[in-house]
């Protein structure tokens, strides 16, 4: 067992935290799946629990072999990635709107597999990195607009134009990650500004399109607008309906819940497995374990600064940051919606939710932080062996 910890190299806490939060998740994914079997008629609870034990130990494959990888690599990996991500989304964009009689804009299907793979949540990452990467380069150099619009902003334009169609609540994610990320990078504030405003400009085009020729993008633009209303109260709507069966869960569990597994809403929210597993977590644990949870959150969060900070490069932090917060703005998302702070978005909660795409993108991006974790930590060896006395060299090889 001693070894086994020994190869696991970077923050011991990261490491921790994800050992907990995988371990913790099948409780509440196998609570859950009981809508799945004996509401929707769909498989069997065993069946669902054996799927995510399948998934998180694949993802915790992922982060082992993507934390053994130096993080310098991830410079190259991102520009030979990036044309990649952009046939993925158009080919997604392109391809059937319906898996199952479900909308499934947002996947593909993986051939030969049978399983589907939601391209927008690698393309954020790849992105992200992109960004990190650039920002490194530029750093303490006067940059201007006109510099930075082909090498930055064009692929950040480009990626979100083609998640935008299918999946509004990421797009925004990953633009005011990208928005965070330029700031803390040093990107000049005035032309952050001009960014933001043709932003907003383009997802008004965006929306007077789509109303104008509802044929062309059906239903997207009604579905976000119907979320809204059902958040301000205005509508009556599937997402109200789920909203308002998430509160009663939540109501029903108290302080200290009704205990593991028998949470009663799980047989009556739709998604409760993955978009609203945070409302039957509190029902089935009470206010206190969604506290805990909370709390297990902003460790994470607290640890990935730590990360960033003691990284030996301007790339090395940018990284950590651009790999780390869309998880914890992810996971906080979920868990707003779940206690109506946020309208509806179809956001997991990473680590803990059902679904394979999501568990391995987190995976990954936790590897990448680990990485530069990995590489301080080597850093600290190598210098401690470089200080030592030759004589206790000598002596310990004896």
């Amino acid at each position: 067992m001693q070894q086994l910890f020994n190869k696991l190299k970077g923050d011991k806490a990261i490491w921790a935290v994800v050992a907990i939060l995988a371990l913790f998740s099948f409780l509440p994914v196998y609570s859950a799946s009981t809508n799945l079997v004996y509401v929707v008629g769909s498989g069997t609870t065993f069946g669902y629990l054996l799927k995510h034990a399948v998934l998180l130990f694949l993802g915790i494959g992922v982060i082992y072999a993507v934390h053994k990888i130096p993080y310098r690599y991830f410079k190259a990996l991102s520009i030979l990635a990036m044309p990649i991500v952009i046939l993925l989304l158009i080919y997604t964009l392109a391809q059937g709107t319906t898996i199952g009689g479900a909308n499934a804009s947002r996947w593909i299907q993986v051939p030969y597999v049978g399983i589907t793979f939601q391209t927008s949540t690698f393309a954020s990452i790849v992105l992200l990195i992109h960004v990190a990467r650039y920002l490194s380069k530029i750093k303490d150099k006067a940059v201007t607009f006109k510099e930075t619009i082909i090498p930055l902003w064009a692929p950040v334009f480009i990626v979100l134009a083609l998640i935008l169609p299918a999946n509004f609540s990421t797009t925004a994610i990953i633009f005011l990650m990208v928005l965070v990320l330029c700031f803390i990078g040093g990107y000049p504030w005035k032309y952050l500004m001009g960014i933001v405003g043709a932003g907003l400009l383009s997802l008004t085009m965006f929306i007077l399109t789509a109303k104008a020729f509802p044929g062309l993008l059906p239903n997207r633009v009604d579905t976000w607008i119907s979320r809204i209303e059902s958040f301000t109260d205005k509508g009556d709507t599937e997402a109200d309906y789920q909203i308002e069966r998430a509160k009663i869960a939540i109501a029903t569990g108290g302080i200290v819940g009704v205990g593991a597994g028998k949470s009663v809403m799980k047989n009556f929210l739709p998604q409760s497995s993955s978009d609203f597993i945070y409302a039957i977590i509190i029902e089935e644990y009470g206010l206190i374990g969604g506290l805990i949870l909370i709390f297990i959150y902003l460790l994470l969060l607290f640890r990935i600064v730590v990360v960033a900070h003691k990284a030996d490069s301007s790339f090395g932090k940018l990284l950590v940051l651009a790999a780390g917060l869309p998880i914890i703005v992810q996971a906080f998302i979920n868990m707003a919606v779940a206690v109506e702070l946020f309208p509806v978005t179809g956001q997991t909660l990473p680590l803990i939710s059902s679904g394979g795409t999501s568990i391995w993108m987190t995976c990954l991006a936790i590897g990448i932080i680990l990485s530069v974790s990995a590489k301080r930590q080597e850093d600290i060896e190598l210098e401690e062996v470089e200080n030592q006395n030759p004589l206790d060299i000598l002596s310990e090889q004896l």
